[in-house]
């Protein structure tokens, strides 16, 4: 019978580690397996990956090209129209409300929330303070006698 005082673990499972640095009979004495001196002998010493030695490093060599957006990319917590339709009875849809339903969690609470069209809405619902609606969204809640109150950009 397996018991707690009687586990052990599958043959190779266990690797002992390189002791370095314990004497000239371990054969990982004297420089512990580093060498003669140098940048890379010493604690705390070594390159950063990509550097040439002083030179300048292929990275920087070679040509940058084109547009990159991702300092400007605006990021959403996505909804589909089915989460919501499951989660909500009546009333209103507002930032708050989703939040408390379980709907968004962690760092998605921050971000500001886009609704999807994927699914059905089976209710009559109003939206207040949603930053963004795909277009079958759009469609799909007014074709059920919903609204959308849009944001007061300032």
């Amino acid at each position: 019978m397996l018991k707690l005082n009687n586990l052990s673990s599958p043959k190779g499972t266990h690797k002992n580690i390189k002791r370095i640095g314990r004497g000239q009979g371990s054969g990982t004495g004297t420089q512990a397996g580093k060498g003669h001196k140098g940048q890379k002998a010493r604690a705390g010493g070594g390159v950063r990956p990509g550097f040439e030695g002083g030179g300048v490093a292929l990275y920087m060599k070679l040509p940058k090209r084109g547009f990159k957006n991702a300092p400007f990319k605006k990021e959403y917590a996505v909804l589909n129209l089915s989460q919501i339709d499951r989660a909500f009875t009546e009333g209103e849809v507002t930032r708050e409300m989703i939040i408390s339903k379980g709907l968004l969690k962690g760092e998605l609470r921050r971000l500001p929330i886009k609704i999807l069209g994927m699914g059905n809405i089976t209710k009559s619902l109003v939206f207040k303070g949603i930053e963004k609606f795909s277009n079958s969204a759009k469609e799909a809640i007014a074709k059920v006698g919903g609204t959308i109150e849009d944001i007061k950009k300032a």
